[in-house]
């Protein structure tokens, strides 16, 4: 295997992990939440995935399994692997702790009491008595805030696999996949930041905890490339491409289109996900 292609596969896993830490630092230095942009964005980012998932895996996929099997074999063992991704993710989302899924989104209006609206049950949640006041403790919402950061990581985790594993197969769908991947990350290190935050009244220790939520998509990377050392076989990178393929469309339909439609921005959302389909099928033309 190529160095430069592991090293920059390994890479853009680890910037997509961190974005988490893009949203802790935008909880602290936004005033309001961009509903809009976030809404674009994650449809976006849908788009993107769903796309590249069904254009370029999961055909990558079926092409290695007819490598060694019969067409008709090999459609359904690539249906099938697509299935077992989706299964996949699915089983994780069951057992994820309730108290800290990540679906629950939080908004940056948490962050800053004097801004809130309390007319709104998003901005509705406990108050620091005084701000700058570190001593004040809430230890509710701090298992809160480290019950959504490892739910966070482990959700992450085969997100990490198929940014890695996709990078490997294609420079510019690695690329695609890790920006998709980060901007679903920035809400997710929103929601471990604000009740880290409150519980303990240091930016430091909220920062640090979205930061670590993201660390478990570089280790899905090192899986993948474990894999990829183990399994040579065209018919094994097969198996995986599938269920990666299966993983995106997973996170797309469960995870992006509905924290973008939880921002309230129905229409928007759906410009993100048609406005990332037509970007990345450009790019896919104009760069393969």
């Amino acid at each position: 295997m190529d160095s430069s292609r592991i090293l920059f596969a390994f890479g853009i896993t680890l910037f997509a992990g961190l974005a988490t830490g893009i949203g802790g630092l935008i909880a602290f230095f936004a005033r309001r939440t961009k509903t809009t942009f976030l809404a674009f964005s994650l449809g976006f980012s849908a788009g993107v995935m769903i796309f590249i998932s069904f254009t370029e895996i999961l055909t990558d996929a079926g092409d290695l399994m007819r490598s060694n099997y019969t067409d008709a074999t090999a459609a359904w063992l690539t249906f099938l692997s697509f299935v077992a991704g989706i299964g996949l993710s699915a089983a994780i989302d069951k057992i994820l702790p309730t108290e800290g899924n990540p679906h629950e989104l939080k908004r940056v209006e948490q962050m800053h009491p004097e801004t809130r609206d309390p007319d709104k049950p998003e901005c509705q949640g406990r108050r620091m008595h005084a701000r700058g006041r570190h001593g004040i403790r809430d230890q509710k919402l701090m298992r809160l805030g480290i019950f959504t950061a490892v739910a966070i990581g482990i959700h992450n985790f085969p997100e990490g696999i198929a940014t890695f594993m996709s990078a490997m197969s294609d420079v510019t769908v690695g690329v695609s996949i890790a920006v998709a991947v980060g901007i679903h990350n920035i809400p997710e290190g929103i929601a471990v930041s604000v009740p880290v935050y409150y519980a303990t009244g240091s930016r430091r220790k909220a920062l640090t905890w979205s930061v670590l939520s993201g660390f478990s998509e570089p280790i899905g990377a090192f899986v993948g490339y474990f894999i990829l050392t183990l399994f040579k076989t065209d018919v094994i990178l097969g198996y995986v491409f599938a269920m990666v393929a299966g993983i995106m469309v997973y996170i797309s339909f469960d995870e992006l289109l509905p924290a973008a439609h939880k921002y309230g921005k129905h229409h928007v959302t759906i410009y993100g996900l048609i406005s990332g389909m037509i970007v990345i099928g450009l790019s896919l033309i104009l760069l393969g």
